[in-house]
């Protein structure tokens, strides 16, 4: 089954809608951006992403190998999702699971997590500790 739920940025200056499966897999990495904003991400789908305002408000922020963009709300700052592509070139979105605005906590709670070793470069296997993620 389909889902759909709306989120913001904190201002509300950007707008989303996204739509995932209701078997849809979450997850926590321990980069340096992800460990430092505590992000827990929802991949899905480029198609699956609608903007519904603020475009043109949205900010990209890369490093190191420069492969994902970070788009965040100029005016507030707040992270609302990610974009790049996979290992084997497929595009990709990231939704910051902490902008959605009306995703009932139990649903929320219920999302599985994946762990990745995105410090170490290695997707593979999650990292040894995972307890500040």
């Amino acid at each position: 089954m389909i889902e759909a739920y709306g989120g913001s940025c904190h201002c509300g200056t950007v707008r989303f809608r996204v739509r995932f499966a209701a078997e849809q897999g979450s997850f926590k990495c321990n980069c340096s951006i992800c460990s430092k904003t505590r992000a827990w991400l929802l991949p899905v789908a480029v198609d699956a992403l609608t903007l519904q305002s603020g475009e043109a408000e949205l900010a990209t922020y890369q490093f190191a190998a420069r492969k994902i963009q970070h788009r965040f709300c100029r005016h507030c700052g707040v992270k609302v999702f990610g974009q790049g592509t996979d290992a084997v070139g497929q595009p990709f979105i990231a939704v910051s699971l902490s902008a959605l605005d009306d995703i009932p906590a139990a649903r929320l709670a219920a999302l599985p997590i994946r762990y990745f070793n995105g410090r170490h470069d290695d997707y593979e296997y999650p990292p040894a500790d995972t307890s500040l993620l």
